[in-house]
């Protein structure tokens, strides 16, 4: 069920990929916790999401690229996950952090930052809680693994995808892509297959396709969500 990237437009959606909204769920200190299901989209066998932010049918594009010039060239690396981080190890978890993959959802700043967390959880604590934190960042920039175990401990979720939004910071997010969907170009160029993605969908992101926050600094909003 790949999703194949138009050269300078949207996102071609194929084999009936099943197409949610979620916001990111927050505490008092608005630190982010969780998801709360924001229903389903509906959606034919194959279909084209936004990429350029400025579709008057969102999340669907409706041609607006074209009639805007947009420039949907291809930043990212396409260097594999392991390339691309850093290790962070702690006493029960080793942690590998991707900066560059980062889609600000800020599920790590909980509990005094995942970074500190990783450090001082010992065998004692467990590694569940801390390993499930790690594995709520959409965009997969950070991957836990249980030294105990001798194993990368990964969220069992299923191919779909979601539309993100933001109370916090009052805007709409990226694409979230779960469960190991292929992402390739309008050539046919894979990039590696990863269970937690962020494509972006404000047409802001230096690191396209992927996230690179910058629907928060542009306060990016889909006027079709709820």
């Amino acid at each position: 069920m790949p999703i194949t990237i138009a050269k300078d437009g949207p996102y071609v959606v194929t084999g009936g990929l099943p197409l949610g909204r979620r916001a990111i769920a927050s505490n008092a200190a608005d630190e982010s916790t969780g998801w709360v299901d924001l229903g389903a989209v509906a959606t034919t066998g194959r279909y084209f999401l936004c990429r350029c932010g400025q579709s008057a049918n969102k999340p669907f594009c409706d041609g607006t690229h074209a009639k805007v010039g947009f420039d949907g060239a291809m930043t990212a690396t396409r260097e594999p996950y392991e390339a691309q981080a850093a290790l962070f190890e702690g006493p029960v978890v080793a942690m590998g952090d991707a900066e560059a993959l980062c889609a600000f959802a800020r599920f790590c700043d909980r509990d005094g930052k995942v970074w500190n967390t990783v450090e001082t959880t010992t065998p004692g604590d467990g590694a569940h809680a801390l390993t499930d934190q790690i594995g709520q960042c959409p965009s997969g920039r950070l991957t836990a693994r249980d030294k105990a175990a001798g194993r990368t401990v990964e969220p069992a979720l299923e191919p779909t995808l979601f539309l993100i939004e933001d109370p916090v910071e009052a805007c709409s997010g990226p694409i979230f892509a779960a469960g190991g969907i292929q992402v390739v170009d309008a050539a046919g160029a894979a990039w590696e297959v990863r269970n937690r993605v962020t494509l972006c969908r404000c047409g802001a992101s230096r690191n396209k396709p992927f996230c690179d926050g910058s629907h928060a600094t542009v306060k990016f909003r889909d006027e079709s969500a709820p």
